[in-house]
């Protein structure tokens, strides 16, 4: 089915544009919506007639939407919801609570105008688009945790109070890793140099018994030369 936008789709075009839709889209969603007319000629003739009108009334919904916006951008938006050590909640966080919360700090959001794909069902921080116009939409992080303190912690990290406790746990262990090879290194430092005492040591055994058989030798052959030189004497006399 063909229509005209009277209002920017999002990945579908700008108000004034002509698409091609599905036919159930365009009757259950952007005909009762008013998002858009059949292209007909005579509703063609009666948007050119309006344009200029539909576009001041854009501008003004789009200018109050960046109104709401900036509001949006400086909320701190906490939730605490009950969960197991793993993070997991008992329970889920759903568009319809997002859009209390907001409307409770001061600022009112239709369910509808959150987008939100699937329920939120682990603590943590988490970014969630609003739209507040076609042409607008702010992002918004959820902070769901347990306490206050902490959301406080979260929200300082920047990170969900199960990461946090990973990657203290993941430091710890790292460290106790190091000090286990530091002493696998020590050990092995120690076993060189107690082996390299031994080599030293034996080594300096062999020399000295060498040098000693070396003595002896040198001890049998001068007093066998002084043998002989003893029956050379007795021969001449």
């Amino acid at each position: 089915m063909d229509v005209i936008l009277l209002e920017r789709i999002e990945k579908l075009g700008q108000m004034g544009d002509i698409v091609t839709v599905k036919s159930g889209y365009a009757r259950n969603f952007l005909l009762p919506q008013k998002k858009a007319l059949r292209a007909t000629d005579g509703n063609r003739v009666q948007f050119e007639s309006q344009r200029t009108q539909l576009e001041a009334e854009n501008l003004k919904r789009r200018q109050e939407a960046e109104a709401v916006a900036s509001k949006i951008e400086v909320l701190d938006v906490l939730l605490i919801r009950q969960a197991g050590d793993s993070g997991q909640l008992y329970g889920s966080v759903s568009a319809r609570d997002i859009s209390d919360v907001v409307t409770e700090s001061g600022v009112t959001v239709g369910r509808g105008q959150i987008l939100l794909d699937r329920a939120i069902k682990e603590l943590g921080l988490h970014p969630i688009r609003i739209s507040l116009h076609p042409e607008v939409s702010v992002e918004l992080t959820v902070n769901i945790a347990r306490t206050e303190d902490e959301a406080a912690t979260q929200r300082e990290h920047g990170r969900s109070i199960t990461q946090i406790a990973e990657d203290a746990e993941a430091a710890e262990n790292a460290v106790a890793l190091a000090d286990e090879a530091l002493a696998v290194a020590d050990d092995k430092n120690a076993e060189a140099e107690a082996i390299e005492g031994m080599v030293e040591e034996e080594v300096a055994e062999r020399v000295a018994g060498e040098a000693s058989e070396d003595e002896d030798s040198s001890g049998d052959e001068d007093a066998a030369e002084s043998g002989a030189d003893s029956e050379t004497e007795e021969v001449t006399s």
